[in-house]
């Protein structure tokens, strides 16, 4: 496993993942920071295209990342992450959307505790699932730093935000 730690207008993100796919984004300004294992070893190149591609997000001139990606979950979770990735930038859904976007109408809040766990947040936009009273809920960055993704997409939950998703 390879790691690389990037700057941005959020704080350090650490990046993990092999040389073929990023598996992990961290923040490491919150209580969720990690210290990367010893048998990790930090290296930048296996993270260029996803530091780029960060890099233009934040700068608002990337509105959807292609890296390739190896999440792990469960299948459940996987489903989740994968329609995840099909809310468009600058839109919201709740929990409810997502979970009959699935196909379990039933499952709203196991859909929030699989959001919960993403473990590659900003990327895989798991900020853009907010509360179906339009309220910002749970963000394993903080809800500031859900806040500031939601303002940066221009998505934030006003009363006059649209839901396209």
């Amino acid at each position: 496993m390879y790691y690389h730690v990037v700057d941005s207008p959020l704080g350090a993100l650490l990046l993990a993942g092999d040389e073929d796919a990023l598996g992990r984004v961290h923040f490491q300004s919150g209580r969720r920071a990690i210290q990367p294992p010893d048998a990790w070893e930090r290296s930048a190149r296996p993270f260029r295209e996803a530091t780029r591609q960060l890099t233009a997000y934040f700068g608002g001139r990337l509105q959807h990342f292609d890296l390739p990606l190896r999440p792990e979950g469960t299948e459940f979770q996987l489903a989740v992450w994968r329609a995840l990735q099909e809310i468009p930038y600058g839109t919201t859904c709740s929990y409810g959307d997502l979970a009959r976007r699935i196909g379990r109408s039933d499952a709203a809040r196991a859909v929030g505790a699989a959001n919960g766990r993403n473990p590659i947040p900003v990327i895989i936009p798991c900020h853009r699932v907010i509360g179906a009273d339009g309220s910002l809920t749970g963000f394993g960055g903080g809800l500031p730093i859900k806040q500031k993704l939601l303002a940066l997409e221009g998505a934030l939950p006003d009363g006059t935000q649209s839901r396209l998703f």
